[in-house]
């Protein structure tokens, strides 16, 4: 079996673009993948990097031989080691999609791949459900309810993040956390607490926006709210900080979304830096990776929860790890945005959750079909032999 030929495509879907990749062999098998850069800037360049991979290493070859040519991803691109978000993010839909391909060639599921499952269902967080609420802490205590009531019992919010003259939340700069910003923040989790009850499973995302004091002291703030998990409280890159906050917050920790490889986390898991480690199996490099990663947790009793706020490619993805990994926890979903995110895929994950739950899929491969209708007017680049 050799792949002949290989489609990109970054679908347009309003705040989010997802760039997917479709594998076609000439035995008929098609596999697909999803790069985690489908919000803020990189779907162009993680599509090119897609592209100039496939190009060199991937096109030709026959794609069930996962590791040798993740493996010539590494050692013969020379940007493998040490590679970063746009080189990972190809590397892993690429990954992603031969995947597939194996599993469907096998006529199982890619968890069969990773040792079969180990659970029939996954507990489900619900994401992206506030734009709507942060007007005011009073709306977003409303809109929380109002996710509780469509059946989540578990839920994710980003108390930090400020509303621009459009009402759309974003991200701060220079990490200006004021003193009435920390105060809000306690106030909105407190709002939120209230609002949904405490039999429901609370995480706060705080994005990487604040400094060690600051997170410091939002966190033990929100101590009394009884969180889930405090997530990305410090920089990505500062490794060690996790460390320092999580010995200062009684909290668990929660961080891992922008790491790379397994040696990426290595020194993040060493440090026992978090509770719950956090990879995305669109940008840490693929689902080998990901299932490297949360047994190397494992050994630290460390939890995982893998990171997921793409397409349903991605959502996909990482259902495969969720069900054949011992240390799972919970996976995050965005169920709240437009159809046409959905309808990427024919039969997407998340409009089968029930009551925060989704039965494990036993589909071969990674369980969701393309939707050709809905992505070819998307597609950036098309290789054949």
């Amino acid at each position: 079996m050799n792949v002949t030929q290989v489609n990109v495509y970054i679908v347009e879907t309003g705040s989010y673009r997802p760039p997917v990749v479709e594998l076609v062999t000439d035995a008929g098998i098609t596999g697909i993948g999803e790069a985690a850069v489908g919000f803020g800037a990189g779907c162009y360049g993680a599509a090119a990097m897609i592209r100039d991979l496939a190009q060199r290493y991937v096109l030709g070859e026959d794609p069930r031989n996962v590791n040798a040519i993740w493996s010539e991803f590494y050692f013969h691109s020379f940007w493998g080691k040490g590679g970063g978000t746009i080189f990972y993010a190809a590397v892993s839909a690429l990954e992603q999609a031969m995947w597939d391909i194996k599993g469907k060639d096998l006529g199982v599921p890619v968890y069969e791949l990773f040792g079969g499952r180990q659970r029939d269902r996954l507990h489900i967080y619900a994401n992206d459900w506030a734009d709507s609420g942060y007007e005011s802490i009073e709306a977003l205590a409303r809109r929380a309810s109002e996710v509780v009531a469509d059946g989540y019992d578990a839920l994710k919010m980003y108390p930090l993040n400020q509303p621009d003259e459009k009402k759309v939340n974003y991200h701060l700069k220079n990490r200006e956390v004021t003193r009435e910003m920390e105060r809000t923040t306690i106030a909105a989790v407190a709002a939120v607490r209230q609002a949904i009850g405490p039999k429901v499973d609370l995480m706060v995302d705080m994005t990487a926006e604040g400094s060690m004091d600051t997170m410091t002291r939002i966190g033990r703030g929100l101590e009394p709210f009884d969180l889930m998990w405090y997530e990305e409280p410090v920089d990505a890159m500062d490794v060690d900080g996790h460390h320092i906050l999580r010995e200062k917050v009684n909290i668990p920790i929660a961080a891992g979304e922008r790491l790379c490889t397994r040696y990426g986390f290595r020194r993040l898991l060493e440090t026992r830096g978090v509770d719950i480690v956090q990879p995305d199996p669109g940008i840490c490099g693929g689902l080998r990776e990901m299932w490297a990663i949360a047994n190397m947790a494992e050994a630290y009793d460390i939890r995982f929860a893998p990171h997921n706020c793409g397409g349903p490619v991605l959502t996909a993805a990482a259902v495969q790890m969720a069900a054949c990994t011992s240390n799972f926890v919970i996976l995050e979903t965005y169920p709240y945005r437009p159809d046409i995110h959905f309808d990427i895929v024919e039969n997407a994950f998340e409009r089968q959750i029930k009551n925060s739950y989704l039965d494990v899929p036993t589909a071969p491969g990674l369980g969701v079909t393309l939707n050709h209708k809905t992505v070819d007017p998307f597609r950036v680049a098309h290789l054949t032999l």
